[in-house]
């Protein structure tokens, strides 16, 4: 009896010391990868900054921190006034090189509650500072590139909509993280779909929202105001053009919605100071 009893101590001793050595190995690599694993995030990002300004191509792989730091001049915003942050107020937090949405987005100091009747894009808080991407040729603001997100059918959905400096036209769009339903939904990120925003009427002459992401169908050939719905995945779609609307405020033709967005009072700062002229 007692040589079974400290046989099965042996193997629970065995079998613990193995278990703590295993944590201890898979926390030292969690911890020794996370700088890799931050870095290749940041780099991806600004990836995706560069396609959605259709400013990489493929010979650029290589060299997107040199592209980006070339053609980008990121810039913190406050949504409620459209100012840029001056340099003197940038913090640890609102700071271009580790600004996180999700991170900004749950600290009561630094993000906003969405009312229920503004909440489009299904956020229900968001940072009161966004970072914007303005593309620069030479001293000229050519185009910027909005981040946008909002809920789609399983997921919040993270992209970027890049509009020209005539603040009417779209230079280009991407989503770079979603878990919508591969095939279906997930097709918010194939590359043909994510084409057809190009060139598209975003805003009218006072800077009102026109384009309309259509729930179901195809857009009229001539139309350059609407993007094709996703086939079969019509609460996706939904949510794309919802998220459109709750950062850039809802169309004249939506009925009994009066929805400004959060990016209008940047909109109507560059419009004052003439950046589309």
């Amino acid at each position: 009896m007692s040589t079974t009893s400290d046989s099965l101590k042996n193997i629970v001793g065995v079998a613990l010391g193995v278990c703590f050595v295993c944590s201890i190995l898979v926390s030292t690599a969690a911890v020794a990868l996370k700088p890799r694993q931050d870095a290749n995030k940041r780099l991806e990002k600004r990836k995706n900054v560069l396609i959605a300004g259709d400013l990489l191509k493929e010979k650029d792989n290589a060299n997107i921190e040199t592209l980006f730091n070339e053609k980008i001049q990121p810039a913190i915003v406050e949504l409620k006034t459209g100012e840029q942050l001056p340099g003197d107020k940038i913090t640890k937090e609102l700071n271009p090189e580790n600004y996180d949405i999700r991170k900004i987005s749950r600290a009561a100091a630094f993000s906003q509650v969405i009312p229920s009747d503004r909440d489009k894009a299904g956020l229900k808080r968001i940072p009161t500072h966004m970072l914007l991407y303005l593309v620069k040729e030479g001293e000229t603001i050519s185009q910027i590139i909005f981040p946008v997100y909002g809920q789609g059918l399983w997921s919040t959905m993270y992209g970027f909509l890049a509009i020209d400096r005539d603040l009417k036209t779209i230079r280009g769009f991407t989503i770079y993280e979603h878990g919508e339903t591969p095939g279906l939904g997930g097709e918010v990120d194939n590359p043909k779909w994510k084409k057809s925003w190009k060139g598209k009427t975003a805003f009218d002459e006072n800077g009102r929202l026109k384009l309309e992401v259509l729930a179901k169908g195809r857009a009229d050939p001539g139309s350059t105001t609407e993007i094709d719905a996703l086939s079969g995945a019509t609460l996706t779609t939904v949510g794309v053009d919802n998220m459109i609307k709750f950062w850039f405020g809802s169309r004249p033709t939506d009925p009994g919605q009066k929805i400004k967005g959060y990016y209008r009072p940047f909109f109507e700062k560059l419009r004052e100071e003439g950046l589309n002229e």
